[in-house]
């Protein structure tokens, strides 16, 4: 499923206009919310219950889209359902789901609205832990004309460096927009944060760090030329930890790792393993890491125009952003980088709303990965 969306609000799209509809939606659930809870679940069941729940949403809706994911890092399950019909097959859809979880004794949260996909997620649970994320949303139609000519360009904004400031985090929370957040590992709000993100809609991506030519302000631990492949390994493993849900990795700062062919190497098959893109946020020239992900076929990416707020100034901000819906459009897809600064989420609350009217749509970083 493209989980892409222009740059209107969700307030102005069809599926949001009742807002009484998914009210009524949940009420529909209640009966099957008051049952006592048994033993939490093991995750083979978890799994047995993801597919009862992808049997039961093809069933009320055929030729949906239905896709799943088995997720390793907390025992929630992820379905996908993109589907055509309007509300009359969501009503249908959301009934299958609803029979599915009274039958397993699962609850469910009240309904979020997701800015990435026109839709809204569900969150189910079984004795209070949450076993299944599912994601609904209707098949957008397919772009005719002029309007077929701007879908075609297709920005990505990833900030950077969240994990230390709540409030930054929840600066960026307020933007109805599909932007891709980058957390740094063991950070005081790291996991919190990561896991807001992933509520809400947005795209996690773990913000690995990475030893720089001028080792200005490292972290505590960081991948550097010539660890062991293990440490290697083991490293990444423990910063996903504090990065629930991260779907991909970009590189802090990097510029003496991402230039060393040989840690790369070590890297990418890590990445590959666990289902991880990566984008190579080239902070050298002489990176190598984008072609490295690319010769042993991990998904990847690398930022292709200028970052955002090199001088975190609003007017300066601005003018990068202006450059990046330019290349965007230039290129048909461009990759920004920027931090989570108040001038660059004030310039971003300027400039985004016009990127539709530019021909620009923005996407998540998993959208421009190959």
């Amino acid at each position: 499923m493209r989980a892409g969306s222009s740059f209107s609000t969700p307030k102005n799209r069809s599926l949001f206009r009742p807002t009484l509809f998914l009210l009524l939606l949940t009420l529909l659930w209640a009966p099957g919310c008051k049952k006592k809870e048994p033993a939490p679940l093991t995750p083979a069941r978890i799994h047995s219950i993801t597919k009862e729940l992808a049997d039961a949403a093809a069933s009320a809706a055929p030729g949906s889209v239905i896709k799943t994911r088995k997720t390793v890092s907390d025992n929630t399950d992820e379905v996908v359902i993109q589907y055509e019909g309007g509300q009359v097959v969501l009503t249908r859809v959301w009934r299958s789901i609803a029979s599915v979880a009274t039958r397993n004794r699962l609850t469910q949260d009240p309904p979020i609205p997701t800015p990435s996909s026109n839709g809204f997620l569900l969150i189910l649970r079984h004795s209070r832990v949450p076993t299944h994320r599912i994601e609904i949303s209707e098949t957008p139609q397919p772009p005719t004309g002029e309007a077929k000519k701007s879908a075609q360009a297709q920005l990505a904004i990833i900030l950077d460096d969240l994990g230390s400031d709540r409030a930054a985090a929840d600066a960026i929370f307020a933007l109805p927009y599909p932007l891709t957040i980058s957390v740094l590992p063991h950070h005081e709000h790291s996991v919190e944060i990561a896991q807001e993100a992933k509520r809400r809609g947005y795209q996690v991506m773990l913000h690995l760090p990475m030893q720089s030519i001028a080792n200005e302000t490292p972290e505590t631990r960081e991948l550097h030329p010539g660890m062991p492949a293990a440490e290697l390994a083991s490293l990444v493993a423990d910063f996903l930890e504090s990065v629930p849900g991260a779907v991909g990795v970009n590189n802090h700062q990097g510029s003496q790792a991402t230039s060393d062919a040989g840690l790369m190497s070590e890297l990418m098959p890590v990445l590959g393993e666990r289902h991880l893109f990566y984008v190579d946020s080239r902070t050298t020239a002489a990176t190598v890491a984008y072609d490295t992900a690319q010769s042993f076929g991990v998904p990847s990416a690398f930022r292709n125009v200028p970052f955002l707020d090199d001088l975190a100034q609003v007017p300066a901000v601005r003018k990068q952003l202006e450059l990046a819906l330019r290349d965007a459009r230039e290129k048909g897809e461009a990759i920004a980088i920027g931090h989570a600064h108040p001038a660059t989420l004030q310039a971003l609350r300027e400039i985004l709303p016009q990127g539709q009217a530019r021909g620009v749509r923005l996407v998540f970083a998993s959208e421009l990965v190959h």
